[in-house]
Formats: structure tokens, sequence, C-alpha cells
């Protein structure tokens, strides 16, 4: 093992996986100059300007490329600098990289990964905040992953790039300087697979991307008053395991979903209604969501909190939801 932050993880796999395979490169605005955060620091120098190749200020046209170039048997890397902006390029990707592959009945693939960076990092305000995963997992033929530790940043993504369907990998703009120990040698984490990241036997947190760590902290103070919470840290949400959630909520018999994405229609809205369907008479409370509430994020640091969701928010939503229940 050795130690690595979030943000080099995720450039050691391009530089492994361009290295490994000549039809991956990458493309978007400024990765020339290593990318608005750092993420291509020194790539074009080892690779040239055709494999980290800088691209017109348009979201559409670096989109749009990228499909065609997958299309034709490469494997582009798309930075699109914040999920904010990919908005921009929606069509490309879901009317036609999403589709393609059932639309020319598996003939085609669009081997790609979208990069987006997401969530709320140094009040960067309402559109440069947003964590839209849900949107990308309500489309057929997307995969969506949301990596939260550096080693997962790297066996993630190198997955991600070796998939033949095209991948929305959103990191957590707030996580670039997680340091954490990152395997060396070849390390790739299967796409689709939960990782339990505390075990309990109170009640299970499923929670995915940076809430990860305020899940992990709350159950440390939870511990201290005797709640042994289980975190699963979804890591991909599509496809999600469904078998460990599954199985950790026949234990526990109760479920809080934790995201920093707006409540409302989030993909904690599946997980819970999914476990609301198959596992109603295993448990022991209400399934309960935690998110944000259903407002652009504010510049202010201060309103920026009141959409935060809290350490201790998910302490009183466990603390809730493990109180003895009285029937009126």
């Amino acid at each position: 093992m050795a130690r690595d932050t979030y943000l080099n993880a995720g450039r050691r796999a391009v530089i492994e996986e361009m290295q490994r395979d000549d039809a991956v490169w990458a493309l978007g605005e400024d990765l020339g100059r290593g990318g608005v955060f750092g993420q291509y620091k020194g790539l074009q120098d080892m690779f040239g300007p055709a494999r980290i190749a800088d691209t017109p200020i348009s979201e559409a046209c670096i989109m749009g490329a990228a499909v065609g170039a997958a299309m034709t048997g490469t494997r582009p890397i798309v930075e699109m600098r914040f999920s904010d902006f990919a908005l921009c390029a929606v069509d490309e990707l879901v009317n036609q990289a999403a589709k393609a592959r059932f639309m020319f009945g598996g003939q085609m693939r669009v081997p790609m990964v979208v990069r987006e960076p997401i969530g709320m990092w140094r009040s960067s305000a309402a559109q440069h905040s947003q964590s839209l995963e849900a949107w990308y997992a309500h489309i057929p033929g997307l995969v969506v992953v949301a990596p939260s530790t550096p080693a997962d940043n790297l066996g993630l993504l190198k997955s991600a790039i070796r998939c033949d369907d095209p991948v929305v990998y959103m990191e957590h703009k707030n996580l670039w300087a997680l340091e954490g120990d990152v395997p060396e040698g070849e390390h790739l984490v299967e796409l689709g697979r939960a990782e339990v990241a505390r075990e309990g036997d109170a009640i299970t947190i499923v929670t995915w991307s940076a809430m990860r760590h305020a899940c992990l902290r709350a159950a440390d103070v939870l511990a201290t008053k005797g709640t042994e919470v289980e975190v699963i840290d979804l890591r991909t949400l599509w496809p999600w395991d469904r078998d460990a959630v599954f199985a950790s909520v026949r234990r526990t018999g109760r479920l809080l979903v934790v995201h920093e994405a707006v409540s409302v229609g989030g993909f904690g809205a599946e997980i819970a209604a999914s476990v609301a369907e198959a596992l109603h008479h295993h448990l022991k409370a209400p399934v309960r969501r935690l998110g944000a509430p259903r407002i652009p994020i504010a510049y202010a640091p201060a309103l920026e909190d009141r959409a935060r969701v809290s350490d201790d928010a998910i302490i009183n939503a466990v603390q809730g939801l493990i109180a003895p229940r009285t029937v009126a």
C-alpha cells in the first residue's frame, strides 16, 4: 500500500490505462494545462496532444466528438469539468451514447467515460455544486459510478475505462485532497459491487460519494452510545448492489439512505422503494431517506450549510429509527 490523494489516484488510473491500451485517450477543456483541478497535470507531456486533447469551450462538441470516436473503436475519457456544465451535452449522452447499443442490435458499442465532478465545494454556488447522479441512473444504457476513496477512485476509474458501455463517472470535488491507502500494482474495483465500510447490527446506512465519510463519523459517535451502525458505500449507482443492501437490511431490520443530492426524486428513493417492496416483513421501522432540501445551493457558507447533510442530522435520524416505537 502507498498513501495518495483521491485526485492523484484518478490521475494514476488514466495514466495506467493509457499505457495499457493505445485506444484510450482524453478530451476536454484545458487538459493541456492539467485540467481545472489538476487531474491531467503533466499528461499531455507524457502522451502528446493527440491523446490528451484540448477542445473548444463547447460541452456538446466534446461529448459529440467522443461518442463518434467511441463508435469507431477508441475509448475516450470525456472531461466535463463540472457536472452542471455537462447538461449542455445531455442530448449527445442520453439520446445517442446511451441508446446506441440497443438501437444497433448490439452491433455498436460506445465505450467511453464521462468524468463529471459533483458536489458542494468551497462556496461554488448553485451552478457548480449539484449532485445529479439520479438523473443519469434513470437512463437505460448508462453506468453510473460515484467513488468515495482514493483506492476506489483508482480501481473504479480503471474498470470504467475498460467498460464497453458509456459510464458517467462522478468524482466529488470536496474529496480531491483526501488521502488514503492505495494499492500498488494493478488494482481494479468491479463495477456494481458495494463495500461494507463499517459493520454493525443496529441499522443499515446506505450511502455513496462524500457522504460515506460523514456517515462513518456519525457511526463513530453512535458507537460510543452503544449503537453499532453498518455503513454500506454503494460505489456504483447503476448497476447497484441490491444483494449487499438486502443482506444487510435482513440482519439489521432498519435502513437509512444518506446522500448529498436533493432528497426529492433522489436515488435514495429507488433504494427505499426496492427495500420496502422486497423486505417489508423484515423491517422493524419505516425506511428513511436523508438528503438535501429541494433548494438551489447558495454561495454564502452559512446558507450552503443549510443544504448540507450534517453528521448531527445523520445521528438524529439513526436515533429516531432505533427508538422504541409506540402504537397509537
